[in-house]
């Protein structure tokens, strides 16, 4: 059929045509937002889950949303190898800003920015990749010590103080916070904490890696209390199901039973994987109803697709000593695995092997579900490792 009309849209971050299945997760965050608002009390939200589950889509909607209300947010995403401070300072400067212009001349706002100039400059001194320059003036003894967990506590005050002057919410959106070094997530959760304990509406809505979890609570014992862990999995049955025929029955093309079950088997729910397998099923499909043999013919350039950009970019990445250590848990299959008998796998003992697990679960490639198990941070990857990698003796 024509690939003008084809109504799906896999890619990063790219919104699918139906976004079935995630209403609680969206209502939940509208929620916490709304009562924070109104002075209550409201825990921020993160959403953890695998590389093509919706994280960065969901959180892309949930800032649309808090837009739409009008509350004072940014959308930020942590890259690896950069500091918290270089990636807040220039987001908060134009929402601050906003508050200044809703101010109307109000002090609290020019306080906040005054603020934030003190902090960038102290900052500056202790991490090399700000180059934010500022000229907001300087509000004196307020973030400028130098000492990012005491700073970001002062700043995040005077930004709350003058976001609750305008009854709204400063609501920060950050996704990959997996990338965030252990000791700035922890000044980014006292910060949190401290607003909290003054009732100050200052929030974060956050997406990152299943690892996330358990560094947030090295960070600080207190973050499962401070924040509302969401798991975001594969779409259940009917919302996947949905999320492929709903947009082709805008256009008057159906799907045949088999043909749903077989992209159900193929993709296992995940988003990023139904959208590609809807894609290439209407362009395989000569005419409506797409049927089972249109989607065996899918799968073939849908698996050709991933294992050239989805999967690939992640495996360049790798060291040979780490491709080894994923080739021998694909060996096992999807996971996760005990990491002894992935160490068994290559031959070696849990000890000699554990650094290159380490560096793996850095680069989220891999995560610890569970004390001594590892698994796969992206669906389907044993698979492709079997297909493009050879036997693990060969290597």
């Amino acid at each position: 059929m024509d690939p003008r009309t084809n109504p799906y849209a896999p890619g990063a971050g790219a919104p699918p045509p139906d976004l079935t299945g995630r209403d609680n997760i969206i209502e939940t965050t509208s929620i916490a937002l709304d009562r924070m608002r109104a002075g209550l009390v409201a825990r921020s939200v993160m959403l953890v889950g695998l590389r093509g589950v919706g994280k960065t889509v969901l959180l892309n909607r949930l800032h649309n949303e808090a837009e739409a209300k009008g509350f004072a947010s940014m959308m930020l995403e942590a890259p690896e190898k950069r500091s918290l401070p270089a990636l807040l300072a220039p987001s908060l400067r134009a929402v601050l800003l906003k508050l200044d212009r809703m101010a109307a001349g109000g002090e609290l706002a020019q306080r906040a920015l005054r603020s934030l100039g003190g902090f960038v400059q102290a900052m500056k001194l202790k991490y090399a990749d700000i180059e934010f320059g500022l000229d907001l003036g300087l509000e004196p003894g307020v973030a400028d010590t130098g000492d990012l967990d005491a700073d970001l506590i002062s700043l995040f005050r005077a930004a709350g103080e003058a976001a609750k002057e305008r009854k709204t919410v400063l609501a920060l959106f950050i996704d990959e916070l997996q990338y965030v070094p252990e000791a700035q997530l922890a000044a980014l959760i006292t910060a949190l904490h401290r607003c909290a304990q003054l009732q100050l509406p200052v929030t974060l809505v956050g997406a990152g890696l299943p690892q996330l979890v358990g560094q947030m609570g090295r960070a600080k014992s207190y973050a499962e209390r401070l924040f509302e862990f969401v798991d975001v999995g594969p779409l259940p049955d009917a919302a996947a199901r949905e999320a492929i025929s709903a947009p082709a029955a805008r256009s008057g093309v159906k799907f045949t039973q088999p043909a749903l079950d077989e992209i159900l088997r193929q993709t296992q729910g995940y988003p990023y994987f139904l959208q590609e397998w809807g894609k290439h099923s209407w362009t395989c499909a000569k005419q409506s109803p797409i049927d089972l043999g249109d989607v065996q013919h899918a799968t073939e350039r849908a698996l050709a697709d991933l294992d050239a950009s989805f999967f690939r970019v992640r495996l360049d990445r790798l060291s040979p000593s780490e491709k080894r250590y994923l080739r021998a848990m694909a060996e096992l299959g999807p996971g996760p695995h005990r990491s002894g008998d992935i160490a068994q796998m290559l031959g070696r003992e849990v000890q000699t092997v554990a650094p290159i697990r380490a560096k793996l679960i850095e680069k989220g490639m891999v995560y610890s579900p569970s004390h001594g198990d590892t698994g796969f941070t992206v669906p389907l990857f044993d698979a492709f490792l079997r297909r493009v990698l050879p036997a693990l003796e060969a290597l």
